[in-house]
């Protein structure tokens, strides 16, 4: 292969990209649709996978060794705490107008602008040697294709036409990246909307190179090999570990870590927490990003063992098996392929990396120190929203520029993978301090600096101070904590995380136990822990003492915003928050607050104060101030609330007192009626009851035949009571939800014979004609076989009681309705008034409207149905039947939730 002809390749790829991104931003549909995709988003968290899982993975794999894998496994474990962690992250973020994970860091302790440099300088070092890591996938890639032809993978040497001091493959990606990521990410500037066209081509990116990666293990296993099986065979008997040393605590602790870093990895951070629209798309991702995560790794270790068999007697790294195996068969369009997925992982990693440290390199420290200076404000006078797109474009080279002088003069000694553990225990240091800040709101700046200081020393000192050093000496300062002579990657890396997360924690706590806060650093603790509660009142909580006037903080927001959005976001804000505002007056503290969050969004939350500052008069807060303001807050929060609500509030406590009244005078008057109706229930078997006994008990000569009447009467009406007292006891069981039902598996149409055999009877007595139309294959469903008899037969002994006296005529039909079993019991009576259908299976029903349906009954056989179907999550109703009567009908979901 010609070496221009694959840069050229790349780079019509890059324009791809850029075409799709440019489509996204340019179609308002297309740009809301992806906004809000959770898959879009899933998919943009896959740039997790970078040139490391595209080439370093099978390079490890070489080895026999399986724990490349923790690198995945890390995140997938986190999936579920996802919910947990960047949940509260988003809010909190969305809430702060916070655009990176240094503003988040330095916004909660303090809002200090040191804490916030210090966390840019450090992720800066930390991020810096993996974004050399994917310059370095892509020229080993390059290298690999051009010079095959020559060595044969043996001893690469780089091509001619790219070996000059100052023009070589590296230098070319950067660049060529460097000019791409300009156009990507600062084309339009924004503050409250997400780069959706960046996250559109990141999430396309993360498609390629897994449908890539797959096509070649597809092609690999099955056409060049018979199978996996085939692969797998091939494996020297016991050389299959977990790792080198079969440990496995080094086994959880590199899980450990690769979930710590997803976390808090700047671009991990930059798609899942800044860029996402809202919190729910995290849901689809919890599920998804782990099924990607495996669907990539499928192939890893059997195009590894390919890569020995073919190369058995080569020197070749194994890095780059997944190109030298297509070249060795002779496949350069396959090679091709692979190239291009390995630059779409290793690009889209550096793009969003180089995007996210870019922002706090420039809101941080370079804004800071220059966008007040007099050349910055002469050299953009009147176009003062090109000052932070200026400082942008800036810092992305400068990142860019660290990372190929980290390739240039380091890198090419180490693996991918010892590259990428670094950054990634790197990124670790934060999690002490980022975690406490969301669960523990005594955390203190000092404690956030001594413990990330103290951590990231401990890793500069055995990570990365040994990459600058001799190796005789690299070698000795690693076994002060090796406690070995023989150099284990996976022991050291799991050592030195064990005992730099375990200082960093320690001092955090401690030195934050033994500081104080301050009155902002403990505003800022209570908002961040309990974010679900203030999220949407945090401009009240302002500690804030000073002075302030309208036109200057209007004139500082035109600057950044724009005249007219300036005017609309202050007027939204001012109507919300029910604030007055005079050109003369001193400004309520919530609008400088408030302007202060919309800079942040643009500038960054240090060079916001800054700018701010220079417009306002901040005065120091005393305690006794801090404590005066506090109240003061709280007082205006309570006094806001009640006069946004008070109406409202007053209107539903009325409304409420007025319908709480009237029903317990309904109550009162129904529970009256209900007990008459009920005694009077019981005064009739009592009554007969009490006479026959007493004819029974005094005489003595009460033929036999007659005793026997006697006595089947008194059984007869003690069984009308016992069956009117359990009415009663199972609607209150019902009512009080003490019923429990007895669900069994029941053939519906057998139920329906069974009551329609038990009051045949009563209606051959009645001249009663009985229609059945059952559907015959109505499904077996779940439910309490006792309890809907007990409504059928009430729906069926009704209709017996109801229909007309001289030809009567029932129906009772069931069928399937979509996913429901529908039973209807109809008659051809006088029927039910159109306004008592909604009340006429109301417990009180009967006692309340006696004048209108004399009660065959104690009038709780209708309540007691309704409660039973309600238990089966079903409805039951009554309707007029045609031509005349009543149908009452009644549903049963076929799949319930008990």
């Amino acid at each position: 292969m010609l070496g221009w002809s694959i840069v050229i390749t790349l780079i019509l790829y890059l324009g791809a990209l850029f075409f799709v991104a440019y489509k996204i931003d340019t179609s308002p549909r297309l740009s809301k649709k992806l906004f809000n995709s959770p898959t879009k988003y899933a998919l943009s968290l896959a740039v997790y996978c970078t040139a490391w899982t595209f080439f370093g993975s099978v390079g490890a794999a070489s080895t026999y060794s399986l724990e490349f894998l923790t690198i995945y496994l890390g995140p997938i474990v986190m999936m579920p705490l996802l919910w947990v962690f960047y949940r509260k992250f988003i809010r909190i973020s969305k809430s702060q107008g916070i655009s990176s994970l240094s503003d988040f860091i330095s916004i909660r302790y303090n809002k200090s602008f040191a804490i916030n440099q210090l966390v840019t300088v450090l992720l800066v070092m930390g991020i810096i040697p993996y974004i050399a890591l994917q310059i370095t996938g892509i020229e080993k890639a390059i290298e690999t294709c051009v010079n095959w032809g020559e060595g044969r993978g043996a001893s690469i040497q780089k091509d001619a036409i790219f070996n000059t001091p100052f023009f070589d493959i590296a230098f070319l990606i950067t660049v060529g990246l460097g000019l791409f990521i300009v156009l990507f990410t600062t084309r339009r500037f924004q503050n409250k909307e997400q780069n959706t066209g960046v996250m559109g081509a990141i999430a396309l990116e993360s498609i390629v190179k897994l449908v890539v990666f797959i096509i070649f293990g597809i092609y690999v296993s099955y056409f060049i090999f018979d199978g996996q099986s085939d692969l797998y065979a091939r494996i020297p008997e016991g050389s299959l570990k977990i790792n080198a040393q079969n440990d496995y605590s080094e086994w959880v602790g590199m899980i450990f870590l690769s979930g710590i870093a997803f976390l808090f990895l700047p671009r991990q951070f930059e798609v899942g927490v800044i860029e996402v629209s809202n919190e729910k798309q995290l849901k689809k991702a919890i599920w998804l990003l782990p099924v990607y995560l495996v669907l990539i790794n499928l192939f890893v270790i059997p195009i590894a063992i390919a890569g020995n068999e073919l190369f058995a007697s080569s020197t070749i790294d194994a890095d780059t098996y997944m190109l030298a195996i297509p070249l060795q068969l002779n496949n350069p369009w396959m090679a091709l392929l692979v190239l291009l997925g390995g630059f779409s992982a290793a690009s889209g990693m550096i793009i969003v990396a180089t995007h996210a440290l870019s922002k706090m390199v420039s809101n941080s420290i370079l804004m800071p120190y220059f966008i007040d200076s007099p050349f910055i404000l002469k050299r953009f006078k009147g176009e003062n929203h090109r000052i932070p797109v200026f400082f942008r474009r800036i810092s992305i080279f400068i990142v860019l520029l660290f990372a190929y002088s980290y390739y240039k003069f380091i890198v090419s000694d180490f693996s991918l993978i010892s590259i990428g553990l670094i950054s990634f225990l790197a990124v670790a240091q934060f999690a002490p301090t980022v975690l406490g800040s969301i669960f523990w709101k005594y955390g203190t700046r000092f404690g956030a600096v001594s413990g990330i200081v103290s951590g990231f020393t401990c890793w500069f000192i055995f990570l990365v101070l040994p990459t600058f050093l001799p190796e005789e000496i690299s070698v000795s300062s690693l076994n002060l904590i090796q406690n070995s002579n023989s150099l284990d990657e996976g022991a050291l890396i799991t050592r030195v995380l064990f005992w730099s997360l375990l200082i960093n924690t320690l001092l955090y706590v401690v030195v934050s136990i033994f500081t104080k806060q301050t009155s902002l650093e403990r505003n800022q603790a209570e908002i961040y822990v309990d974010i679900f509660n203030y999220s949407t009142t945090i401009e009240s909580s302002v500690v804030w003492k000073g002075k302030a006037f309208f036109p200057d903080i209007q004139s500082l927001l035109s600057r950044f915003l724009g005249e007219r959005k300036a005017a609309i976001e202050l007027s939204n804000f001012v109507k919300t928050m029910h604030i007055s505002i005079d050109d003369k007056t001193e400004l309520d503290p919530r609008i400088v607050n408030h302007a202060e969050r919309l800079l942040s969004g643009f500038v960054g939350s240090s060079s916001a104060r800054i700018l701010v500052g220079s417009v306002v008069k901040e005065e120091k807060i005393s305690m006794t101030d801090v404590v005066d303001i506090l109240e003061e807050s709280q007082k205006l929060i309570s006094v806001n609330k009640a006069l946004k609500q008070k109406s409202e509030e007053l209107k539903r406590a009325t409304d409420a007192l007025i319908a709480v009244n009237s029903k317990l005078k309904e109550n009162d008057l129904l529970k009256d009626e209900f007990l008459y109706t009920v005694t009077h229930e019981m005064r009739t078997p009592l009554t007969s009851i009490k006479a026959l006994s007493e004819i029974l008990a005094d005489d003595d000569d009460v033929e036999e035949e007659t005793r026997k009447e006697f006595l089947k009467t008194i059984v007869k009406e003690s069984e009308r009571m016992t069956r009117l007292i359990s009415q009663v006891l199972d609607l209150e069981n019902f009512e009080s939800g003490k019923h429990q039902l007895s669900i069994d598996k029941v053939n519906v149409i057998e139920l329906l014979q069974h009551c329609v055999q038990t009051q045949e009877e009563v209606f051959k007595q009645q001249h009663i004609i009985f229609h059945c139309d059952l559907q015959k294959s109505l499904p077996e469903t779940w439910l309490d076989y006792d309890r809907i008899t007990q409504v059928v037969l009430n729906l069926l002994a009704n209709a017996a009681n109801y229909c007309d006296k001289t030809h009567g005529e029932i129906w009772l039909t069931a069928y399937q309705l979509e996913n429901q079993i529908k039973i209807n019991v109809s008659d051809n009576g006088n029927g039910v008034k159109k306004e008592l259908e909604n009340i006429i299976f109301e417990k009180f029903f009967q006692a309340k409207n006696q004048t209108i349906r004399k009660p065959k009954g104690s009038g709780l056989g209708l309540a007691i149905s309704k409660k039973i179907i309600q238990l089966h999550e079903g409805k039951i109703w009554v309707e007029a039947n045609e031509p005349k009567g009543s149908r009452f009908s009644f549903t049963i979901p076929i799949q319930q939730h008990f």
